[in-house]
This record gives structure tokens, C-alpha cells and sequence, in this order.
């Protein structure tokens, strides 16, 4: 089924973003690993896997909507030095990534292709329940110091 070009342009855009998250987080996990920070490794490490999977859906979308998954490109990525700016990082892309997806569910409605708006939809909530979870680690640094936080995280 031949897609709409401006769609599959939006998807391709989601997807470098999709791509950029899963490097970011990969790279923050691992630095969290080397740091004994077990439970922080966990943490950006399934976030990257949920990315993957959203990487997953868009490419298999484009393809449906014969266009050609452009899997070359990547966002800026924003490695954190220490943990908060790894979290503060983190956050700032999934914000985008939020507004990216709010604009192409729009766009999926306006050019009348609902199958990939439900898709879209879906892969938002995930990413709206990335920034709840980043949130969290934001207000738990806030409220316990850096100091205790990092002592809870072994």
C-alpha cells in the first residue's frame, strides 16, 4: 500500500529519534554498570530495549507503506558525565520525542491513515511513561540528595 511521502517522512524522523534514544540510553546504562549502579543499568538498559521495539514498529510501517527505512541517521546524543545529567539528558529527549509523536498522530489523521495513527498512539504511551519514569528519578535525586540516592541504586 503506498503511503502517503509526507507520513513516511514523519516516521523516518521518529525513527533516527528512536535510534538516537536506544544509543543514548545503551551508552548511560553501561557507564551505570562500570559504576556498580545495578538498578540504574536496569533502568536504561529496558528503556532501550522499549525503544528497540519502537524502532521495530516504524520500520515495519514504513515498509508496509512502501517507503525505504532510513536507518542511517541519528539526533544529537547527549551523554551525561554523571548520573543527574545522564537523567536530565534522558528526560530532554523524551520530551521531544513526546511532541515528535503528538505532531505525527496529526499528521496520520490528517492525510486519513488511521492504522498508523493507532500505531503512533500506542508507542506515545510507552514514551509518555518514559518521562513519568525520568521524573521520578529527577524528584528522588531531588528529595534524597545525590549522595543517598546513588547508595540505593547498588
Amino acid at each position: 500500500m503506498k503511503g502517503n511521502q509526507q507520513l513516511i517522512d514523519a516516521l523516518n524522523d521518529l525513527l533516527a529519534g528512536e535510534l538516537t534514544a536506544i544509543n543514548q540510553y545503551m551508552v548511560h546504562a553501561e557507564m551505570c554498570e562500570d559504576w556498580g549502579y545495578g538498578k540504574l543499568h536496569e533502568n536504561f538498559e529496558k528503556r532501550a530495549i522499549t525503544e528497540m521495539k519502537h524502532a521495530e514498529k516504524l520500520i515495519e510501517r514504513i515498509l508496509f507503506l512502501e517507503g525505504t527505512p532510513i536507518v542511517s541517521h541519528l539526533n544529537d546524543i547527549n551523554i551525561g558525565a554523571m548520573v543527574p545529567q545522564q537523567v536530565d539528558n534522558d528526560h530532554a529527549l523524551e520530551i521531544d520525542t513526546v511532541r515528535d509523536y503528538n505532531e505525527a498522530i496529526v499528521l496520520a489523521g490528517d492525510v486519513l491513515d488511521y492504522a498508523t495513527r493507532d500505531i503512533l498512539m500506542e508507542i506515545l504511551e510507552d514514551e509518555d511513561q518514559h518521562v513519568d519514569e525520568l521524573e521520578e528519578l529527577q524528584d528522588q535525586i531531588e528529595q534524597m540528595s545525590l549522595q543517598i540516592f546513588l547508595s540505593t541504586q547498588n
